[in-house]
């Protein structure tokens, strides 16, 4: 395929401002299921899904699914490296037009507020058989 067709259709799938905020929160926190996005972004998990589907379309976003959970990380880490040079761009861009862009900070993920596996840590194990309890 010819690159500069390949980096337009790439560059396509970045211009999305979800898809750009679910690669920065991918990027600072590693893996992380529907249901971390969801939380931290404020959307629905259709919408997320759907943004998500067409990241790892272009190869930009991996998946791996435990049990009922799929997680995804970025498929390569110079992602990081690219979308850097491209905020620093938009603010030289911005500020020799007379505009300032800022990139907000996202939240962290609330462990407490997640019923993922990654979240919940390893599932506790069943308590022993015969354990006394108050009666």
């Amino acid at each position: 395929m010819n690159g500069y067709k390949w980096l337009s259709t790439t560059l396509k799938v970045l211009g999305h401002p979800i898809r750009l905020e679910i690669l920065a929160i991918l990027l600072r926190e590693g893996e992380a299921c529907v249901c971390h996005l969801e939380g931290l972004l404020g959307r629905p998990q259709a919408y997320i899904s759907q943004h998500l589907a067409r990241l790892r379309e272009a190869g930009l976003v991996v998946d791996r699914r435990d049990g009922m959970n799929v997680f995804y990380a970025v498929a390569d880490e110079s992602l990081a490296t690219f979308l850097d040079g491209a905020r620093g761009m938009a603010e030289t861009f911005a500020r020799s037009g007379g505009m300032a862009v800022g990139f907000p900070r996202l939240p962290h993920s609330d462990p407490e507020k997640c019923p993922c596996p990654k979240c919940r840590g390893r599932i506790a194990e069943p308590e022993a058989e015969g354990a006394s309890t108050k009666g």
